[in-house]
């Protein structure tokens, strides 16, 4: 079984909302052996749409459409598939009575047009929208299965998962199943990384590899099909580890385990805290740890020390290492780290100096970056970055390094213990 998903609405190609619909389906049906060959996304015109339609038909079994079903003059789906599949609109009776018994409940005037929503295919199945107001359609023509889902996430999700995949499972059975899992890469470019692993992308069948970039990092994703579980796991563990003996030394995590997420695992794991010191990043570094749950164990406090005062008389830099080294040096970072560690009584210290850009300061280039380290049992030092891309670009690329760099650290810490 192939699917197509086709996403209604002119936001989602005016870019105010994120099509994160045809991702979760995709996920979705994947689990279920079915494979995904095209996503689309159209305007809300009925002509164009039914373009979009008449072709996904050709080539599809199960066709998706999400968005479009709401009271308004802009919602056209079910008017555009009632068109095509020459099927008539009547009203759903048990849709009809929640939409009204919303209104009386929200003390509401319910206008004309709400009525609407509890219009569908004249013989489709119906699901009840339990999360919202319009219904959701299966209707079967040549071969083809449309589904029809409401847009908003917290309708759509609910409603495929217990209402639209049992029923699919039923019309198609179940195909092989895809299991996947994500490998997370940090400090290898994405075309380096494909390059070390081009024998392995070369000939792979079953599982597949496909490259994936995001900011600053790059990840695998490894998908293998099999009706068994633990012999698609087998396979996946496999072509890990295949992967791990040439690139492993990049890889920091799997599947969510994003950096952020790696870090403040490993400093409650080890009962560590810690306090930061940040001039480029101005806090950007510990808001990032404070949007974890449960950061309050980890999270001592920091300080923003954009300028040369507040680093010499908050944090304690002293004015020497200023004059002499200034403030993007790898000197003042590790001053910056080691005194906010011994004023916040922290397990570690890190802290964070540079040129953002877009212009040099202290006659160094924009991207220069110095993180600092300071740990209770060992010798403070401080690396050196020499990023290129925007200013806010080099900030965010700046504290991927720490996490990283916190990462190793708390790692080889695991390791000797």
């Amino acid at each position: 079984m192939n699917a197509e998903i086709i996403a209604v609405g002119s936001e989602l190609l005016l870019g105010q909302i994120a099509n994160t619909n045809a991702q979760f389906l995709s996920q979705q049906l994947a689990e279920m052996g079915t494979d995904v060959y095209r996503h689309r996304v159209v305007g809300d015109n009925a002509s164009r749409l039914l373009d979009e339609i008449k072709e996904a038909e050709t080539r599809a079994d199960l066709v998706i459409l999400t968005g479009g079903l709401g009271p308004t003059k802009d919602d056209l789906t079910k008017e555009t598939i009632a068109q095509h599949l020459q099927l008539e609109l009547v009203s759903h009776g048990p849709s009809l009575q929640a939409i009204e018994q919303f209104f009386v409940s929200a003390n509401r005037v319910m206008t004309e047009n709400n009525r609407k929503q509890a219009l569908v295919l004249n013989g489709s199945d119906v699901f009840i929208n339990h999360h919202g107001m319009a219904p959701g359609m299966l209707v079967t023509h040549n071969q083809t299965v449309f589904v029809l889902l409401p847009g908003p996430p917290r309708e759509m999700k609910p409603m495929f998962q217990n209402d639209v995949v049992p029923k699919l499972l039923t019309i198609f059975g179940g195909g092989k199943p895809v299991r996947s899992r994500v490998l997370r890469f940090f400090g290898i470019g994405e075309a380096e990384l494909e390059s070390r692993i081009e024998e392995l992308i070369d000939a792979q069948h079953n599982p597949t590899i496909a490259p994936l970039a995001s900011d600053g990092e790059v990840m695998l994703r490894l998908s293998a099909k099999h009706e068994n579980k633990k012999e698609a796991i087998s396979m996946l563990d496999h072509t890990e580890q295949l992967i791990n003996d040439v690139v492993g030394e990049y890889v920091y995590g799997k599947n969510d385990e994003t950096l952020l997420l790696k870090a403040v695992s490993l400093l409650k794991e080890q009962q560590k805290t810690i306090a930061v010191a940040e001039s480029l990043t101005a806090g950007l570094f510990a808001s990032q740890i404070a949007s974890v749950p449960g950061a309050g164990s980890t999270l001592l406090g920091g300080v923003v020390c954009y300028t040369n005062k507040v680093k010499h008389h908050l944090v304690g830099v002293p004015q020497d290492i200023l004059d002499t080294h200034g403030a993007v040096s790898e000197a003042c970072a590790i001053e910056l780290a080691s005194r906010i560690r011994t004023r916040l009584k922290s397990d570690i210290g890190i802290s964070f100096t540079g040129v953002a850009g877009p212009e040099p300061l202290e006659g160094q280039p924009p991207g220069t970056v110095w993180i600092g380290l300071s740990f209770s049992d060992r010798e403070p030092f401080a690396i050196s970055l020499k990023l290129t891309g925007e200013r806010n670009y080099n900030r965010i690329r700046t504290v991927k390094h720490g996490f990283f760099q916190l990462i190793r650290l708390l790692e080889k810490e695991t390791s000797s213990s």
